[in-house]
Formats: C-alpha cells, structure tokens, sequence
C-alpha cells in the first residue's frame, strides 16, 4: 500500500557537480527535494522506489537496490549508486542516477530503494497498472518520482515558446499540490508529448499506485528556470 510519495525533477543540472557555476540557480530545488523526502521518511516505508522516465523500453523495469549509474555522459566523471545493495546488471538510466544522487544527499537509509524505469510512450493505462503492482508490493510502500513538466515555457527553453505550456504546468502543479491523483492519471499524453514533459508516465504510475490511497499533498517547489517546469511536492 502506498503511504507516502516525493515528486522530484530529475534534470541533471540537479547534481550540483554538473551545474558547474550555476549550481546556486537550482539550490531551492535542491532543498525541497530534500524536504520532500523527509516527509517520506516520517511516514516509516518499508521500501522507496524511484519511479524515472526513461528513453527506451529496453532501459524501463527494475533496477536492483545498489544499482549503479553516472553522469560521464554528461561530461563529469561522477557515479552514484540507488541505495545500498548488490545493484544489478544494468547501469541507472539518467533518472534514477538523479534520484540516487537526492537519496545521497539526505544520507537515506530509512528503506532499501529499488529503481523503477518507465518507458516515456507508456500509454496511460500501462502506467496505472504498474503503479498499481507497484503499490501492492509490500504493506508500506513509498515512491520517489521524477520528472519535468514543460520544456517550453520560454523561448530560450529546449522546446521554445509554446502557449499551451504554462497552463498545462499550472494544472499540473495544482494536481500535485492536491494528491489530484484522477487529474494526473487523465493528463493528456499527446499534448505532454508536443511540449516535452519527461514526468508524464511517472506521474500516471504514481496515480495507479495513490488509487485508494487517501493521502494528502503539498507542493513545495515550482518554477521554471531554463524555461522548463520544475516541481517538488509530497504527498503523505
């Protein structure tokens, strides 16, 4: 049963390593991201997982507690681990890297963490019903979801300027401000798709596995630096 969540941005400019100098630009993120996860701690999970979008369907399930990932990608000789444990085969996607790298910072050691990677195409049903067999997974379950909202909020963002951007990033904040996990479950997938939201899916994975749950929610963080949608909320 899922008792608490923590949604998170998962740009890598996250990892202050990356932002080089403008690693200041993204501090109150960072500390939200922070808080976010405490309220998870406070509601005693037995596991987290780190729900994150990934690029392929090759690259979406499980991700073992301890698997390990980097950012060399992103031109920093710098890895991470999800939590501890044996970790697993494959490496973490950029995501759950990101994820792993909050999990550090706040020094997690309140559950093991298991890594969860859903495809950015699932269809929003796919999503429900992983959410759902996530949830199911133990009797305390937590999540850790990343995600961005828009990418096209200003005409210096990846996406440009799209009109449509700022009222999809608004309903989206309201949602996760609410716990409104029925207004996550119906965002429109195509219009994600047009404007560059990487959270959609986990976001509808988070819907499936809140279905039933009654938590409450409290957005802590949204802006848009870089011309991308950026929130943090918690829902316990």
């Amino acid at each position: 049963m899922l008792v608490a969540a923590a949604m998170c941005p998962c740009p890598p400019l996250l990892v202050p390593e990356l932002a080089s100098g403008a690693a200041g630009e993204l501090d109150e993120a960072r500390t939200a991201c922070a808080d976010a996860l405490s309220v998870v701690a406070a509601a005693r999970p037995d596991v987290l997982l780190a729900v994150g979008p990934v690029e392929s369907a090759e690259e979406a399930g499980e991700y073992p507690a301890g698997s390990r990932g980097g950012f060399a990608a992103f031109g920093v000789d710098l890895g991470v681990a999800l939590g501890e444990g044996p970790g697993g085969p494959r490496p973490l996607p950029a995501s759950l890297a990101v994820a792993g790298t909050l999990l550090e910072r706040v020094s997690w050691s309140t559950a093991p963490a298991v890594g969860h990677g859903v495809f950015r195409e699932a269809s929003g049903d796919e999503c429900a019903a992983a959410g759902r067999e996530l949830a199911a997974c133990g009797e305390r379950v937590a999540l850790l979801v990343m995600g961005d909202g828009s990418a096209c909020r200003t005409l210096k963002a990846p996406g440009y300027l799209d009109e449509r951007a700022a009222d999809f990033d608004a309903a989206l904040a309201r949602a996760l401000g609410a716990a409104d996990a029925a207004a996550l479950a119906d965002l429109d997938a195509g219009l994600a798709a047009d404007l560059l939201v990487s959270g959609r899916a986990p976001w509808q994975v988070l819907a499936g596995a809140a279905s039933g749950a009654d938590l409450g929610g409290e957005l802590l963080y949204d802006n848009a630096p870089y011309g991308v949608g950026y929130f943090v909320a918690a829902w316990s």
